[in-house]
């Protein structure tokens, strides 16, 4: 065998020693380099797992939230309507105590005007009266042909109460 694989050119103690060293090198490599780069791929997918399942129990968190948010915003605007319907009650009362409160004014301004009018006809009814006391105190002057400082006020008055029946 050794002439054989001298004729092909092989040196065995070459090849064994070179053999040798190729083991070394796979023992080296595989304590130093593909061990601690098993280590990071293992520890990578293990962080990739547990990123995943942290995503999953995000997505489960987010889904209670938004539930929670929904349920809020359904009691908000539950709140809302009813807020709205209390400002809508409190109008109409606000609005009924207005009415009344100018019904009552406008009474009263009413109850102002007609007594202000019976004082307007009293004073022109006392005005007519002066005035016709005084046209009775010429005609009776004229008719008597007295002077008027003689003429008795009793009679003017009397002739001015007939004038009021």
């Amino acid at each position: 065998m050794n002439p054989l694989l001298e004729q092909l050119g092989i040196n065995w103690q070459l090849l064994l020693s070179q053999a040798v060293n190729f083991f070394i090198l796979l023992i080296v490599l595989y304590f130093f380099a593909y061990k601690p780069l098993l280590a990071v791929i293992k520890e990578r997918q293990k962080r990739i797992k547990e990123g995943l399942e942290k995503a999953e129990e995000a997505d489960v968190r987010l889904k209670e939230v938004d539930s929670i948010a929904k349920d809020k915003i359904k009691k908000a605007e539950q709140e809302s309507v009813k807020i709205i319907n209390n400002t809508e009650e409190r109008v109409k009362i606000y609005a009924d105590d207005l009415q009344k409160a100018a019904d009552e004014k406008q009474k009263e301004i009413l109850a102002q005007i007609e007594k202000s009018k019976k004082m307007q006809e009293e004073e022109a009814k006392n005005a007519v009266l002066k005035q016709a006391g005084e046209l009775v105190k010429r005609a009776i002057i004229k008719t008597v042909e007295l002077s008027p400082d003689k003429i008795d006020e009793a009679l003017i008055q009397k002739a001015i109460t007939e004038l009021k029946k």
